[in-house]
Formats: C-alpha cells, structure tokens, sequence
C-alpha cells in the first residue's frame, strides 16, 4: 500500500527522513504551520472561500463539485512543484516525479487529515511515492504541539542586565556541547523596544509556538539532561511564551551574570550605535512614558548630536533599573540566584558557567 495514515509521533519522527507536504491554502500555512514543512496547496485561499461558502449556504455535495473542479486543475501543477524537493532517507537527492524510487516518499497533511490531504496522496501515490498522511492534520499537531509546554524540563536560566551578552554566550554554549534553546533567535526579537532592529520579521504567536514545540521535542529526542535558555518576560516583542512554559522557566535556577555597567555600555553601545538614528529614535519613543520626559529628551537629543555613548547611557539605566524590578517581584529568588562575576562581555565567560 502507497498510502498509510499515521499518527503524530510517527509523523514526526518521520520527518527526519521525508519532507512535510501541507496542502492547506496558503492563508492557512501562512498563519501558522509545521516547522521545516512546504506549502503546495491544493486550493487557493479564493477557491477554498467559495468551497466553504457553498458546504453552507447550499450543500456538501456542491461543496464537494467545487472542489473536484479545483483540484483537476490543480493535478498536473502538483507533481511538478513537488519534483524539486528532495525525497530520500537522507533529503540530498533530488529525484524527479516522473522516476520517483521506491524508497522515496513525502509526509502530506491539511487541517483535519480529510479530503484535501487524500486527494494529494492518492495522486502522488500513483508516481509511486510512499505517502504517509498526518491523522487529524495540523489540528492533531497543534494539540501534540500544546502538551510539549506541560512537560517538565531540567532548565538553566541565563540572566543578566541588558548588554551582558547573553545571546552570544548561548551560541558559545552549544557550540561547546550544551543544549541550548535560543527563543529570541525564534522570535527574530531581542526583547526590548529596540528589539526588532536587524531582525526578520517576526513569526505570528501560533507559530512561534510551534518553532518552540518542536525544539522542546527534540530535546526529548537526544540524551541531554538540561536546556540552557535565555531568561525572558513573558512576550519578545509581539509573540508570547506560553506560559505554563515561562512559569517553570521562572521556578528554574538562574545563572545571572554580573558585568560592570561601562563593559555593558561599550557592548550596547557597538551593537546598536550602527543602526539607523530615526530606527533608534522610534524605538526610545516607544518606551517613552516609562523612560520619563526628561530622559526622553535627553536620550534623543544624544543621538541627533551623534553621541550614542551618552544616549545609550541613559537608556542602559533604565532596562538595569526594570530587570532589577522584575527580580525582586520573583519567589524564591534568593534560593535560585547563581551568581556569576564576570570581568566583561565575551563569550570566553562561558568557561564560568560550564562550571556551574
């Protein structure tokens, strides 16, 4: 048989080896979809509004003609979209669809695992692919998805002032070995107001969660015994971590660094001093009401003036001032607080918390 539905777990597991066809309209895939997976739709978001309007307004079986319609139009275009994306156990062989070997094959889904995600598979079926179809679709994986949060984790928390280097010394981590999470690097956010600046635009909130799900699953995947992850609120930017996630995240040991306010300056201040004045001037706007007038004022007037050391300054005091805030609103801190003393930023502090 050319066809199989499969669950979940074996979907994924799967995935190491096949691509991940969704068939669901490009709206649909656009919101929201499963990490690493390409989208061939098998309706444009147009044909897929009058297939729903009809099933409503007059029949399924209309519904239905409708669909049909659609769908022979779109047979031949599908096997030639599908014949550049690689199909073999180790995904570096690019085969065609017209000479697809036995041991190719692609994962298919749509929303519930229906019509739409069997239509694709008996026809790529009949090239002779091995189709294995998603029971339940992107609705069984959203649920999957959801319960990686509820899970326990053994998680070091990486803490620090802004300007401390934090996300350099999680690349450093993992590449000394360690399991690491990057959620800004997820995000494409670095948490503050001046987060967005560099950065590609970011994922909406339902796929950000499905990016984290699906690193939580992979560490479930290997031997590692804990997770270095980047201590953040509760948003990065406008995507959210789910927050029985960020609860255990908060209830976890934090390894927070302490770096002399100058040593911080000079980092924030070549990180960010590149970027565009009227970026950085919407940026401070932003916070503005928290910042103060007067800081406000000052802070811009700064940059206008090319000064950027003296504006950072002002703006460094303030995120110091807000994260120690956050700290003593935390329970237990006290009993969670690793301390790490670091002379300044670079990644060589990483040496210090592989001690730890």
């Amino acid at each position: 048989m050319r066809v199989e539905k499969i669950d979940i777990d074996h979907f994924l597991n799967l995935s190491n080896k096949l691509p991940i066809l969704d068939v669901r309209s490009p709206g649909e895939f656009n919101h929201a979809h499963i990490p690493g997976a390409y989208s061939v739709p098998i309706f444009t978001d147009e044909q897929r509004a009058i297939i729903g309007t009809a099933y409503v307004q007059q029949s399924r079986q209309i519904a239905v003609d409708y669909g049909l319609n659609f769908f022979s139009e779109r047979m031949k275009e599908i096997p030639n979209e599908i014949s550049n994306i690689p199909t073999s156990g180790q995904r570096n062989e690019i085969i065609s669809s017209n000479s697809a070997s036995e041991n190719s094959g692609f994962l298919i889904h749509c929303w519930r695992g229906g019509m739409r995600s069997e239509a694709v598979a008996w026809l790529l079926s009949l090239y002779g692919y091995k189709i294995y179809v998603l029971s339940g679709g992107y609705k069984a994986f959203r649920r999957w998805a959801l319960t990686q949060f509820q899970k326990q984790y053994s998680l070091k928390v990486l803490g620090g002032f802004t300007g401390s280097g934090k996300t350099e010394l999680l690349k450093e981590l993992k590449r000394n070995g360690k399991t690491v999470i990057n959620l800004e690097e997820l995000a494409n956010h670095k948490g503050s107001a001046f987060g967005a600046l560099g950065e590609q635009p970011q994922p909406g909130h339902e796929m950000f969660e499905n990016l984290l799900a699906i690193e939580l699953w992979k560490v479930n995947n290997t031997e590692a015994k804990e997770i270095w992850i980047e201590d953040e609120s509760v948003h990065i930017g406008r995507v959210g971590i789910p927050k029985i996630f960020w609860q255990q995240m908060r209830q976890s040991p934090l390894c927070f660094l302490e770096i002399p306010f100058d040593e911080r300056l000079n980092y924030i201040t070549g990180t960010y001093g590149n970027f565009d004045k009227e970026k950085l001037r919407e940026s401070i706007l932003k916070i503005q009401k928290r910042l103060g007038g007067l800081d406000t004022k000052n802070s811009i007037r700064f940059l206008s003036e090319n000064k950027f050391r003296e504006a950072f300054a002002i703006l460094l005091a303030y995120y110091d001032k807000m994260y120690e805030r956050g700290l003593q609103n935390r329970e237990n801190i006290l009993s969670l607080l690793n301390k790490v003393t670091c002379k300044n930023v670079t990644v060589t502090n990483a040496e210090k918390l592989n001690n730890l």
